[in-house]
């Protein structure tokens, strides 16, 4: 039987309850304060995340591993694997995926990587590497792995609302935010992630009222099939209980998970960021 890891980046998010965080291989991405560069979860955690940009004052930037960090974390691999799915945040917003993909072809003599755009990030990326493992673990092939996740990718829903649009709009990674008037006007955008970007949709007056919307789209969206489903925050643990208590009953699922936000998908959106993902089993 092949022996197959489950790679992904620091952008996917898990609970602390699953056990599958362990047996998941997470190549980190770099954080940059100025001239400053940390690996994201081994050099800085979300604390000293927050910390920094509380104490400079500045938006870091993020950057993904290059190809040969791909290259000897894939071959350190090689020990114990027979194949590798490298499954990454979406590659409308970054340059992961590109990188893991040359990386591929530069190991390919030593070990198969099948590298992934999941389309997504955060916990739907948890939920792909949790499914991911569980059909490995009944025997699955690489192929039917990999069909697996083409189904979560195309029924994958995330939806998202910052408490402030400053860290948006300096990010430049939210299309059709209005910075300007949604700002003067107090308005709350919820950001739906769509084919891979992220695009600011409705808005509307106040918090409370956005994460009572985000639960009725995510309805829209999921009905009353089975479903997985997570709610995020980044650093606000307050909010994202609110958002979990109001999913808890209208989905039918296992139960609504709660996890953090890595800091580098918080950084483009903002502490006080909550939101709700899901998709139909």
């Amino acid at each position: 039987m092949t022996r197959i890891a489950i790679v992904t980046d620091s952008t996917c998010d898990m609970p602390a309850e699953w056990d599958e965080r362990r047996r998941v291989h997470v190549i980190p991405i770099h954080i940059r304060f100025g001239e400053e560069s940390f690996l994201e979860g081994i050099e800085i955690d979300e604390n000293g995340f927050y910390d920094r940009v509380n104490r400079d004052g500045v938006i870091p930037q993020t950057s993904q591993p290059n190809p040969e960090e791909f290259a000897s974390f894939y071959r350190s691999l090689s020990k114990e694997y027979d194949a590798v799915i490298s499954m990454h945040v979406t590659a409308r917003l970054s340059g992961t995926y590109q990188s893991a993909a040359i990386a591929a072809d530069m190991v390919k003599d030593e070990i198969t990587v099948r590298p992934y755009d999941s389309a997504c990030g955060s916990a739907g990326l948890g939920f792909m590497a949790r499914e991911a493992l569980a059909l490995i673990d009944q025997g699955g092939t690489l192929e039917s792995v990999l069909a697996r996740l083409d189904t979560i990718r195309r029924r994958m829903n995330i939806l998202l609302t910052p408490e402030t649009l400053k860290y948006a709009a300096m990010s430049g990674r939210v299309s059709s935010l209005g910075h300007a008037m949604a700002s003067l006007l107090n308005i709350k955008p919820i950001i739906v992630l769509d084919e891979g970007e992220l695009i600011a949709g409705e808005r509307v007056r106040t918090r409370r009222r956005a994460w009572q919307r985000m639960v009725e789209m995510m309805q829209e969206r999921l009905g009353n099939a089975p479903a997985n489903v997570a709610v995020v925050h980044a650093r606000d643990p307050q909010s994202g209980k609110a958002l979990q208590q109001l999913a808890e009953s209208a989905f039918n699922c296992e139960r609504v998970w709660l996890t953090t936000l890595a800091p580098s998908v918080a950084v483009h959106l903002g502490p006080g960021t909550v939101g709700l993902v899901g998709y139909r089993l």
